[in-house]
């Protein structure tokens, strides 16, 4: 393909259809010996002649004959490129990856993907869960688009936003009567059965750092890293655990689980993080627009 360019093909079609120089010249915005030198360039490419004169027409010959199929299937091809593309711009298709932890991707992500899909049908959306520093880690390293973490978080190659603030709360199995609702303070789950996310996660060390701060050591029963199977062994009495408010709301929850404020109160704050220089096509905009509305 060296000292090929689509130029050349397009300009020598160009010829052969309006059957002149000039007229090509007239069609494509050029000068005639701009268009000459094309014709001529090609040939010398080629090794051949392409085009030949009868009269004051301009025909191709048998070698141009047998490059004008393949032309025609260039043509198309850029056609099509430029659809595509026109496609990706209208952010009507287009892939975007996403990383978040497990609890954001349940109680988080739906309604965003949701609408999403629904105003970008074409759009290919890839989640991949696991805790902010590995998430980090592959937004930094570029196999992840952008992520939702919980905060604090802090890389310097990375733009990290604050999105939404959420209420953690303790809960436990539900009581044969009812409990009054007060705030849980650290010492009262000094010496509870605790069932908690597993270390490594910024959401272990949020809850780690409140107990910490009230002068108690947690030492869990339990560590897991998904919220539900945390909330399944709650729910059988085997212990208390420390979740965001949201992923005790559902309609049956109510009726598994005591949910009690915690004294003092404990925030987790979700993140938007993107690579600074990251190019930010159709998809990923779309993306961000709808997370950020989650404000």
């Amino acid at each position: 393909m060296r000292g090929l360019n689509l130029d050349q093909f397009i300009t020598f079609a160009t010829v052969v259809e309006h059957g002149g120089f000039t007229e090509a010249a007239g069609r494509l915005g050029l000068t005639q010996p701009a268009v000459s030198m094309q014709i001529r360039n090609l040939e010398e490419r080629f090794g051949v002649r392409l085009v030949e004169r009868v009269g004051k027409r301009a025909l191709p010959t048998a070698a141009g004959r047998d490059l004008l199929p393949f032309i025609r299937r260039l043509r198309d091809e850029v056609d099509a490129a430029s659809a595509a593309m026109g496609r990706h711009r209208a952010g009507q298709v287009g892939r975007v990856r996403i990383g978040t932890g497990a609890t954001a991707c349940i109680y988080r992500l739906p309604p965003i993907l949701t609408a999403l899909r629904s105003a970008h049908p074409g759009l290919e959306i890839i989640v991949v869960t696991g805790n902010t520093p590995d998430i980090l880690d592959a937004v930094e390293g570029g196999s992840l688009d952008l992520a939702l973490v919980t905060l604090p978080a802090r890389r310097p190659d990375l733009s990290i936003e604050p999105i939404c603030s959420e209420e953690l709360v303790c809960v436990g199995p539900l009581p044969p009567q009812p409990e009054p609702q007060e705030g849980v303070a650290p010492a009262a789950l000094a010496d509870a059965a605790l069932i908690l996310y597993e270390r490594g996660g910024t959401m272990r060390a949020v809850i780690d750092g409140w107990f910490m701060a009230g002068g108690v050591q947690p030492r869990p029963a339990m560590e897991l890293g998904n919220v539900e199977a945390i909330k399944k062994l709650v729910a059988a009495g085997l212990g208390r655990s420390i979740l965001p408010s949201v992923t005790v709301r559902g309609p049956q929850d109510c009726d598994r689980f005591a949910v009690q404020p915690l004294t003092p109160p404990l925030i987790r704050t979700l993140g938007l993080a993107l690579r600074r220089d990251k190019v930010r096509d159709a998809g990923v905009r779309a993306m961000v627009k709808a997370i950020t509305d989650m404000r």
